[in-house]
């Protein structure tokens, strides 16, 4: 059972605090509300006896998030070359309205932007799973959005450069032999300038 003033997380909207439970008549019903604010001003109402089914959990303990953070820290996993597979793959993760899954949508596409860019909507998608992956870190941490956002990029940049550094010294390599081939450079002649 939830309370004023515990903080959750509602799945695919991101972390916040329930501001009061409410009931309401609807169509002659009496309905129970949770009503929880979230960042950036929305409010979110959701029906008491339908909360556990539609996702809405409390938000993790300070020990878990290291293992979150590990998930960033890691190499990508495995996803489809399919872009309409992955989409729907990714997008059931967020759903599951479960912090490793989105930690692993963000570090997945993170690296995907790195490496190749991202379409319009798997772009909206990396935003999307940040704040909310973002806004339940916040409230664990105590801490700003900014400066969260900031360690989660950091960490998958730190990531990235350790799980592809081979792929960049080659790509370095061979991009070098190939404009040498090209363009021929004396290097006697550089620097002289003519007066």
């Amino acid at each position: 059972m939830f309370n004023v003033g515990d903080k959750v997380v509602y799945p695919m909207h991101g972390a916040g605090t329930i501001d009061s439970i409410d009931k309401k008549n609807i169509l002659d019903e009496e309905v129970e509300y949770i009503n929880i604010s979230m960042p950036g001003g929305v409010k979110v109402m959701v029906p008491s006896n339908q909360a556990s089914k539609q996702g809405l959990r409390s938000i993790i303990s300070q020990d878990e998030v290291e293992k979150v953070f590990s998930i960033l820290e890691t190499d990508e996993t495995a996803m489809s070359d399919n872009w309409n597979k992955r989409y729907r793959d990714n997008m059931d993760k967020m759903k599951s309205g479960d912090i490793y899954e989105v930690a692993d949508v963000v570090r997945n596409l993170s690296f995907k932007q790195k490496e190749k860019g991202l379409s319009t909507g798997e772009k909206k998608m990396l935003n999307n799973a940040k704040q909310i992956l973002v806004s339940e870190l916040v409230l664990v941490e105590n801490t700003s959005s900014v400066d969260m956002e900031q360690l989660v990029d950091n960490k998958i940049d730190v990531s990235f450069k350790e799980n592809r550094s081979n792929i960049g010294l080659d790509a370095e390599i061979n991009t070098s032999s190939v404009v040498s081939k090209f363009i021929p450079f004396n290097v006697e002649s550089t620097g002289t300038s003519q007066e």
